[in-house]
């Protein structure tokens, strides 16, 4: 019984360690995934690079972003950062 109880110290740490890193971490990433999953025609987004660009074409890997009038630039999808303006309905 003894040696269940030196151990209890270090399962609360692990729980805490859990419900205060690991668990958000994994939120954060399922919720990445499902909106680099969602982008669509007329997006604007910005990349994890810095870039800002209305999402012009989507495929199956990549998005085609248009950053000028005369400028469009492909990027893996995964470098999407974040979607600033969604505009449903293109």
């Amino acid at each position: 019984m003894e040696g269940l109880a030196g151990l209890l110290p270090f399962v609360a740490m692990f729980a805490v360690m859990w419900f205060l890193l690991i668990r958000p971490a994994q939120k954060r990433q399922k919720a990445t995934k499902q909106m680099q999953n969602d982008l669509k025609r007329g997006d604007k987004v910005i990349t994890i690079g810095g870039i800002h660009g209305t999402i012009d074409a989507v495929d199956e890997a990549s998005v085609f972003l248009k950053v000028s009038d005369s400028t469009t630039l492909q990027f893996d999808r995964q470098a999407v950062g974040r979607v600033v303006d969604s505009k449903a309905g293109l």
